[in-house]
């Protein structure tokens, strides 16, 4: 059986979401470990938290695979007196690599905005955000991958039918919502994590709803001024199952490897019963 190296699954990777794709801002690719280090056991996860560190050490986890980077902004130490410091020097010292796409598999042709539009079904999807070149010049390529979705809905649907569908997709029955819950709404834009910026897209492409995980107070202000229903489905719902659909696509793709998605990552947000 061959040896498969770090390196060749941050090339996998690479193909499954370019990382051209991601934001300038944004901090992808291999982040922690050795390129030629052998691969045997991945494991995806959303966020690289304490207790996602405690099963990659316990579980001898070669590559974790997290949606959001870490380390995500540059940093001057890596000590044990920062929870992040004491994660990396833990991850480190257990020959764990940590590789992130993050916006770029937002973004990507199957990447989990898309993975949103396939499951509400939506007709006609584009991306949210057009291209800001105006040539006229413009491949199905540079088409598709371009941040956020947006799409028809198979059949018009009321506002407050339309956040009981999300809320089952999710697993959840309180999924908060700005808007009229009498309101028909067809055209729907797509925004996985925190995309309260997209709003004005969202205007602009004339959405009367967006999904998204997360948006401040001023956004939700906004949406509701402008008439778009904003459906608020959480950060880790909006997000989290793409990884563990990745988790499934890279096993198939690797039998001889162990893969999978953190079994120990939850919501820290919780509800009253």
């Amino acid at each position: 059986m061959s040896v498969i190296s770090v390196d060749q699954l941050c090339q996998l990777l690479a193909e499954i979401a370019p990382l051209q794709l991601a934001e300038t801002w944004d901090n992808v690719g291999l982040l922690v470990g050795d390129r030629s280090a052998e691969v045997n056991r991945v494991m995806t996860c959303l966020t690289v938290t304490p207790a996602v560190v405690e099963e990659a050490v316990s579980e001898k986890v070669d590559l974790l695979v997290s949606h959001h980077p870490l380390p995500f902004k540059p940093t001057n130490r890596i000590t044990t007196d920062t929870t992040a410091g004491s994660m990396l020097i833990d991850l480190i010292q257990a020959g764990t690599a940590i590789y992130s796409a993050h916006t770029a598999f937002d973004t990507a042709a199957n990447g989990i905005n898309q993975m949103w539009a396939d499951r509400l079904e939506l007709r006609d999807v584009k991306p949210l955000v057009e291209p800001e070149s105006s040539s006229g010049h413009e491949d199905d390529l540079d088409r598709i991958l371009r941040p956020g979705r947006v799409g028809e809905l198979p059949q018009p649907t009321t506002t407050g039918a339309f956040v009981l569908r999300v809320g089952c997709l999710v697993g959840s029955e309180n999924l908060r919502y700005i808007g009229d819950a009498e309101r028909l709404i067809r055209c729907v834009a797509i925004a996985c994590g925190s995309g309260g910026s997209f709003l004005s897209a969202a205007k602009r492409r004339g959405c009367d709803a967006m999904i998204t995980g997360e948006a401040t107070f001023h956004a939700c202000l906004e949406a509701e001024s402008v008439g778009i229903e904003l459906v608020l489905v959480g950060h880790y719902q909006s997000e989290r199952f793409a990884m563990e659909r990745l988790a499934e696509q890279l096993a198939v793709e690797l039998p001889e490897l162990t893969i999978w998605a953190s079994q120990r990552e939850s919501d820290p947000l919780r509800f009253l019963e």
